[in-house]
Order: C-alpha cells, then structure tokens, then sequence
C-alpha cells in the first residue's frame, strides 16, 4: 500500500501551480516546484554565485508515521547551472508540520534566476527505522578496521 502525503496550501500560496507529483510512471522524486508570495512573483529572484537562500513551495504537509520526505537536487539544475541544494538530501520529518522550503544554493558562475513556478527540487517518500543505541565496551572487527575517509580505494 502508498502511503498518502497529506497536502495544504498556505494562505498567500498560488493554488494554481501543480502539488508535487511524479513527472514519469517510473520516477522515484516527485518534482517541487517555487510557489513565490504575491509581491515577489513577477521578478522572481536572482540567485548570485555562491549564494543561498530558502525558496518557499507555499505548502505544508503531514508525512505519515514511518517515513520521511527526502529533498534532493534536480540534476539538470545541477549540471546546466550548477544549482543545488546546501544540505543534499534534506529530510523532512513525519512530525514536522511547518512551511516546506528548500535550500537551494548557486555553485555556477553565473547568477541564475529563479522564476515563480519553476521546477527547483526533487522529493522522494522513503521508509524510516529507528534504530535503538546501546553502549558497549568495545565494536567487533572488521577488514576494514578503522579506517576513515577514502581508505576503501579512490574509485
């Protein structure tokens, strides 16, 4: 069985932009889309090099218990403009019932402009464990050890 995302507008959104939804039958990330307040809407925002900013969707939602909402680049964004997200993926938790947004930042050399309606993000509904933790005296061994960053080999 689905599970059902629960959707609500907020009360300055433009209810006419399309919720999120999946653009192919196989598409893992339903696309997100900008949902600018009335006063911004028309020039939308220039995002300079380097810069981020939260931009909003307009909505809130209610994620059912056991998941979350992942948000996640778009890779054409990425490739063509270098727009991405600061902290990809983010999560969103099944009890958080604020505003979406999402933290978009410019890591191409050119401002990019950022219109009301766009395409900006990617959210994929995934399960969540929560694992129990427990202190012990020492960790079993492995072939790996401890090593860290990069020791399984550069590719």
């Amino acid at each position: 069985m689905k599970p059902v995302v629960r959707l609500m507008w907020d009360h300055w959104a433009d209810e006419t932009l399309p919720l999120p939804c999946y653009e192919t039958g196989g598409a893992a990330g339903a696309d997100l889309r900008v949902n600018f307040p009335p006063e911004v809407r028309d020039e939308g925002y220039e995002l300079p090099p380097m810069e981020r900013c939260i931009f909003p969707t307009g909505f809130r939602m209610e994620i059912p218990e056991g998941f979350e909402a992942q948000i996640r680049p778009r890779s054409g964004l990425s490739f063509k403009h270098g727009i991405t997200l600061v902290n990809a993926p983010g999560t969103i938790d099944s009890d958080y019932r604020g505003p979406v947004g999402v933290l978009l930042v410019n890591l191409g050399a050119e401002p990019y402009r950022i219109r009301h309606g766009d395409r900006i993000a990617q959210m994929v509904v995934a399960p969540v464990v929560q694992a129990g933790f427990e202190l012990v005296g020492s960790v079993s061994e492995t072939d790996r050890g401890s090593g860290g960053f990069g020791s399984t080999g550069d590719s």
